[in-house]
């Protein structure tokens, strides 16, 4: 009897381990499920609303950058002291790449009017910076220049102690660097870009010779590539792009012949094509090269002399005057002046002199806008002060 009392008190005590067992079994397994929920419960609100290191608390990394993208440039210098993050994601070049999947054109003015240094010019945000001193030589820094804006570089092109050199500014890196040299190193030659590619042509060398050589540079590599001559050497001549081909327009062949035929350059083809008549206005040597640009692919001079603005009739291969210029004060024949493209918009800096003192005034007029009897909308984009009345180099960079 009591033996079977004994069996009895084990079996109800091996089932009530084993209900135990199972129950905690059953307990750990639902921890698990509730602990794995909140878990993702947990990475999902993270995803909504960010970590704590996120670019834009609340945003998840991915959309964070496509808001970044549509900040101007000319505040990256700003973006980049935000932190650590931020200053890798500005220099890293992230963002760059990003605006040009997403079509964002911002376009910004280079200037030198003394100098002191480079000035930066933005059109949307009416607002002026001043770019970090080029290490260059004295040389260099007085003597004659030529700038061209490629991609997001600007080169600017001039005359050491002993050779001609070349500068880049960088917009990613916000410094200068010494780059590549061309094959046939030049001054006074003609020049424009198409997004990450630009050409010179003509010029004059070390020695004085006036070429017909001309040279590609792509902004990608840094390096520059010889293209086949044209037919005529020039110098004092002036280079656009135009319904995607490269042009020459103007310049001298010798101290007193001028030249009146234009240059086209197909990319294709690789072949160079005259175009009699195309700039009939005559150069000098003391004169500016011609001052011309494209907007919408239409082309357009600026005449220093008459003070107008004339289109050219690609069909009838001849110059329509549109209108006059603003009130302006008088170039030095064409020197000091600069006639640049931004967008579809046409600008002029002009020195001016008032109550103020000295200053240099950036106007524009959109040629869509049209003429009313001889008279164009010009507006004032911007005014800096105590600079002078003179532009040394000015390049527009849209990217």
């Amino acid at each position: 009897m009591a033996e079977e009392h004994s069996n009895k008190r084990r079996e109800v005590s091996a089932s009530a381990s084993a209900s135990a067992s199972a129950s905690a079994s059953a307990s750990a397994s639902a921890s698990v499920v509730v602990n794995s929920r909140v878990g993702e419960e947990q990475d999902d609100q993270r995803l909504r609303l960010g970590s704590s290191d996120s670019l834009l608390p609340g945003l998840i990394d991915d959309v964070a950058l496509n808001c970044l993208a549509w900040v101007p440039r000319s505040d990256y210098p700003s973006l980049s002291c935000v932190n650590k993050k931020y200053n890798k994601l500005i220099n890293g070049g992230q963002l760059f790449g990003l605006r040009k999947e997403l079509g964002i054109v911002e376009y910004l003015v280079f200037m030198v009017c003394d100098p002191r240094g480079w000035l930066m010019f933005s059109p949307m945000k009416k607002k002026w910076m001043v770019l970090p001193k080029m290490p260059c030589d004295e040389c260099f820094n007085h003597a004659d220049k030529e700038s061209l804006a490629v991609d997001d570089e600007l080169l600017v092109f001039g005359r050491e102690l002993f050779q001609f050199a070349i500068w880049k500014y960088s917009l990613r890196s916000r410094c200068w660097v010494k780059c590549e040299g061309m094959h046939r190193p030049r001054c006074l030659f003609a020049s424009g870009s198409l997004g990450g590619i630009a050409i010179v042509a003509g010029g004059t060398d070390m020695n004085g010779n006036i070429l017909a050589s001309a040279e590609l540079y792509d902004s990608s590599s840094g390096r520059w590539e010889m293209l086949p001559n044209m037919h005529s050497p020039r110098r004092l001549c002036s280079g656009f792009f135009m319904d995607g081909k490269f042009y020459v327009l103007g310049g001298m062949t010798s101290p007193n012949v001028s030249v009146t035929c234009g240059e086209e350059f197909d990319l294709e083809t690789r072949k160079w094509r005259k175009i009699e008549g195309m700039y009939p206005n005559v150069n000098r040597a003391a004169q500016a090269p011609p001052l011309v640009v494209v907007v919408n692919n239409e082309l357009f001079t600026l005449e220093y002399l008459t003070s107008m603005v004339k289109k050219y009739d690609k069909a009838k291969n001849r110059w329509e005057v549109m209108g006059r210029l603003p009130q302006m004060v008088d170039s030095s024949n064409g020197w000091g002046l600069a006639f640049k493209p931004c967008g579809d918009q046409l600008l002029v800096f002009c020195g001016q002199r008032g109550p103020h003192g000295e200053s240099i005034v950036v106007n524009s007029w959109c040629p869509k806008s049209g003429a009313k009897d001889g008279n164009l909308d010009w507006k004032v984009l911007g005014v800096k002060e105590n600079v002078g009345v003179f532009v040394y180099n000015c390049a527009v960079m849209g990217c």
